[in-house]
């Protein structure tokens, strides 16, 4: 359904992405952001299905400056292996390739972002730091909490599994207070990874009511 094509950032830096366009014209941009895991199967899979929900949607490759097309799957080795690129992460560097996604995508109408893991935690830096953004979806972003003081400048929504186990509750806490501006959802019966259909903490439900609190939060705030 999609395409790989590069993106400059701000700094000239070139970096690949992937985009899926709807079969009529775009009713917005989604700015997707990968996990650990690169721009993989489940990433691309997620790009697909903005698409279908009439969205144009963009995947900047995050890890690109460091390794070029990395992508993984979700065994422990994978997942050991992915861990060392967010080691110390250039969040100053994600921004500007994540601004070149948007950049991407302004042409077609309102843009959002939408990420999930690491990404979660971008989609919340994006709504805090760029401009240029209609909305932003966060899925478990377990770096958020350390920049909940930043304010977002467009309408936010987070979600977070209840039994995450690399995202304690008492996080999500600080988020709510210091964060009432945030629209957050907790799901009792979910773990870190839960909206991704292959990996283990995959839960079926709580993905499904989350897509669509998604799709109903991105429809409400990108309006033409």
């Amino acid at each position: 359904m999609g395409k790989q094509f590069t993106l400059s950032a701000s700094d000239a830096f070139k970096l690949g992405a992937y985009r899926a366009d709807p079969a009529g014209t775009p009713k917005g941009g989604i700015v997707v952001i990968q996990e650990i895991f690169g721009v993989n199967q489940h990433i691309r899979k997620v790009c697909d299905d903005f698409a279908k929900e009439g969205y144009a949607a963009v995947a900047p490759a995050l890890f690109d400056r460091t390794q070029k097309d990395f992508q993984s799957g979700y065994t422990p080795p994978e997942i050991e292996k992915a861990r060392t690129f967010v080691a110390k992460p250039d969040w100053d560097a994600m921004m500007r390739d994540t601004e070149a996604a948007v950049k991407e995508l302004s042409s077609v109408g309102p843009v959002g972002i939408v990420g999930f893991c690491m990404g979660g935690t971008i989609a919340f830096l994006g709504a805090t730091r760029l401009s240029g953004l209609s909305a932003a979806v966060g899925y478990y972003g377990g770096r958020i909490a350390a920049f909940a003081d930043e304010k977002p400048k467009c309408p936010t929504q987070l979600h977070f599994g209840d039994k995450d186990a690399s995202i304690p509750m008492t996080d999500v806490e600080i988020i709510k207070q210091k964060r009432p501006d945030v629209e957050i959802f907790v799901y009792k019966d979910a773990g870190h990874g839960f909206h991704c259909d292959e990996r283990g903490s995959f839960h079926k439900d709580s993905r499904d009511v989350a897509w669509k609190r998604t799709t109903d939060f991105l429809a409400k705030h990108m309006k033409k």
